[in-house]
């Protein structure tokens, strides 16, 4: 199958980033994704509290949030993500963290899992959406793959609203490319990207609209969270 224009560039801007991702990623956002992964994994309980069960962590990256899920929850992980460069940091950080016996990750798509249906309690999926050819479809995928019951949650960058969003833009637009630069060249890349593709994102649908995204997917109850200011948006739902 051919890859996208914006596959082929999602896979290239994580490819040139991997190595640092997790030190930087905080310094970016302020220190605040931790929080936000933090919030996300808290969702999950209802499908993961108590001892066993299955979580999947689609675009796990580094595995940041796989290894959040881990110390939070009795339960084995599977984390997911297509760029093996993403996958090597991960299991890098998965030593370091004692989690290789909880932990395991595979390389795939969110289009394609490589999962039966309902094989997952919880899912998780992190800036994701943003890298997409088609959300409704990639979400109808993500859904599949959970049990009757199962949780899914998700984080993405939002938009804050006026009058904080003029600083964002200032800084979405400056402050991050002045910063990446200073990383290297693949956080440069980054650093220009990130704030036109979040309001791109955010430009052709609303958060109420995501949210019926969702609810067509086959998930019910579903609910956001707007943090920071709305710089963070945490989604999850129960699968019907």
């Amino acid at each position: 199958m051919a890859v996208s224009e914006r596959k082929d560039h999602a896979r290239a801007l994580f490819a040139g980033i991997a190595g640092d991702y997790d030190r930087w990623a905080n310094i970016l956002s302020f220190g605040q994704d931790r929080r936000w992964h933090d919030a996300m994994v808290e969702r999950l309980a209802p499908a993961l509290e108590g001892a066993g069960g299955r979580a999947v962590d689609v675009a796990c990256g580094t595995a940041a949030v796989s290894i959040a899920i881990a110390r939070r929850y009795d339960c084995a992980v599977l984390g997911i993500d297509q760029s093996p460069e993403m996958l090597d940091g991960a299991r890098e950080r998965i030593r370091e963290a004692g989690f290789e016996t909880r932990i395991t990750l595979a390389q795939g798509e969110a289009e394609r899992l490589p999962l039966e249906d309902g094989e997952a309690d919880a899912l998780t999926h992190t800036y994701l959406l943003r890298y997409v050819d088609d959300p409704q479809a990639t979400l109808d995928e993500l859904a599949r793959v959970l049990r009757p019951g199962g949780i899914m949650a998700s984080l993405e960058f939002g938009v804050p609203d006026p009058p904080v969003l003029h600083a964002w833009r200032a800084w979405t637009r400056i402050g991050l490319p002045a910063a990446g630069r200073l990383a290297g060249p693949g956080w440069l890349e980054t650093g220009r990207f990130l704030g036109p593709s979040i309001e791109s994102f955010w430009d052709r649908r609303t958060l109420p609209e995501l949210l019926a995204m969702w609810a067509r997917a086959g998930m019910r109850n579903v609910r956001g969270q707007r943090m920071s200011l709305g710089g963070g948006v945490v989604i999850w739902g129960e699968r019907e």
